[in-house]
């Protein structure tokens, strides 16, 4: 069976590397990419270098920027001492949507240990010297309603109480158009114990 040529493979199989890619959407990408003007490949090949040569860790959240401090923290708009403890820079866009105006710190993982992912792993060890060194009032800590998000938040919760920060954990509940009867019993727990006065 005769197969794509070398240089169109070696294509496909790099895509494939790509989370979320399998050989199929691969296929297609790397057909796109060919079937793409000269220009438009290039300005692919050098978005994707200059990215991996600018982009760094910002020295006071770990978030990912072309500047150090990013923007966030270089913002004199924001909160300087309420701090949102993430487990990725996804996450922290995703609340930036919700607008919120304080700063961030992101851990870049969760413990778990049965994948070896320990408190040395993620960026714990600087959040407890950011909040050392405050000023910071409050860690709302946001990190994923799972298994591994909630031992990382019991395990800086019990780090930074003996600093004096007033600890808070995001509520999480039922989404706006959701209908009661598809919640998991957990979700309509923390719903109810989320609850607030109206």
């Amino acid at each position: 069976m005769i197969g794509y040529a070398p240089s169109i493979q070696r294509l496909i199989n790099a895509l494939a590397r790509l989370p979320g890619i399998g050989e199929k959407t691969a296929t297609r990408l790397a057909m796109h990419i060919l079937n793409s003007s000269t220009d438009e490949a290039e300005n692919l090949a050098h978005s994707i270098i200059g990215v991996k040569k600018s982009i760094q860790f910002c020295s006071i959240c770990f978030n990912l920027s072309d500047s150090d401090p990013c923007s966030i923290c270089a913002s004199s708009d924001r909160r300087t001492d309420e701090v949102c403890v993430v487990e990725e820079v996804n996450d922290l866009m995703a609340l930036e949507r919700s607008g919120f105006k304080g700063r961030y710190h992101v851990l870049h993982g969760a413990l778990s240990p049965l994948q070896g992912i320990g408190p040395n792993d993620i960026r714990i060890n600087e959040l407890v010297e950011r909040v050392k060194d405050g000023p910071v009032n409050e860690v709302i800590l946001a990190t994923n309603p799972n298994t591994q998000g909630e031992a990382t938040a019991l395990y800086i919760s019990r780090l930074l109480k003996p600093l004096g920060a007033k600890i808070t954990r995001i509520a999480f509940g039922i989404p706006m158009g959701g209908d009661l009867e598809y919640v998991d019993e957990v979700t309509m727990l923390r719903s109810i114990e989320g609850r607030r006065e109206i």
